[in-house]
């Protein structure tokens, strides 16, 4: 198996690799990794968004909507943008300039070989999917940790495609550490460690994405093995489920995975007493019935 994984690459992939690397004097740019992750995020979110805009008037738009009563709005969709423009500028930026002055990009003249992207990329996506399970477990079972670090990030229980970044700069960097790391671990090649990040991003604003339409990632995948929108969607109801952010395994197997076919067609109380949440202060009481609760009062969801 491993001389087929290491076989030559495709006429398509070495072609695509050819001119990629010639735009090479960008790609060594510090400029560059700021950039690619600023328009592959956005470039993704913008279907959503557009999805957003007219599911209040198309039916059948609306239809595929998991949480029918939520509605995105202007100073919402900024808010978030303003946080994941900020974050890049004053963090990831800098960050890039120091990987790009002490670790040099390198980019090899041959392309990998199409089994070997596949099975590096699937690598990745699992590898990732176990960090970030065991990250997310402990920020909501330390309430230290979740106040400090991960409460941003749970201000909405309806997401949208805009929410996937909206989120504090550990939590950012963190898990950004561990998708660019990942990589590295494995021995990935460097159009390998592209395309990983682009499924990536893509499956991360899909998670938040507020909409189960018939070709997401979820259906696709045979036998619940990947929970999806849906999935994560159920996370931002109740809190205590569905921490894996893309597969259910680690979530079936500590008896954490939660599932259902339309999560508002049951009677969630998203304020339930495992949250221990005071809400005096807020003048949502019902959220179960709200479009968007913003969990603004002091809230220790552990």
């Amino acid at each position: 198996m491993e001389p087929s994984l290491e076989s030559s690459s495709l006429p398509l992939l070495q072609t695509l690799w050819d001119r990629i690397r010639a735009q090479e004097d960008f790609l060594r740019s510090p400029l560059f990794p700021v950039l690619f992750s600023m328009t592959l995020y956005l470039s993704c979110c913008l279907p959503y968004l557009c999805l957003d805009t007219l599911s209040s008037r198309v039916a059948l738009v609306h239809r595929y909507k998991i949480q029918s009563q939520s509605k995105m709005t202007c100073s919402m969709a900024w808010s978030c943008l303003a946080t994941t423009l900020h974050t890049h500028a004053v963090f990831i930026f800098p960050i890039s300039v120091l990987h790009w002055y002490w670790r040099p990009v390198v980019l090899p003249a041959q392309a990998p070989g199409a089994l070997r992207v596949a099975w590096d990329v699937l690598a990745c996506l699992l590898l990732f999917d176990l960090q970030y399970f065991v990250w997310h477990v402990l920020h909501h079972k330390v309430p230290w940790l979740y106040r400090t670090f991960h409460k941003v990030h749970h201000r909405y229980t309806a997401t949208f495609a805009l929410t996937t970044e909206h989120s504090g700069i550990w939590e950012t960097l963190s898990l950004g550490l561990f998708a660019a790391v990942n990589p590295n671990l494995l021995g990935c090649h460097p159009l390998t460690k592209m395309l990983f990040f682009t499924l990536n991003i893509w499956l991360s604003v899909e998670d938040h994405s507020g909409y189960d339409l018939p070709w997401a990632p979820h259906r696709l995948v045979p036998f619940g093995l990947y929970g999806g929108a849906p999935h994560h969607d159920l996370h931002h109801l109740k809190f205590m489920v569905n921490y894996a952010p893309y597969f259910t395994h680690w979530d079936r197997l500590f008896g954490t995975l939660l599932h259902t076919e339309k999560p508002d067609t049951y009677d969630v109380d998203v304020l339930d007493a495992s949250k221990r949440c005071d809400t005096a202060s807020s003048s949502v009481t019902d959220v179960s019935h709200a479009p968007v609760y913003e969990a603004t009062q002091n809230c220790v969801k552990d």
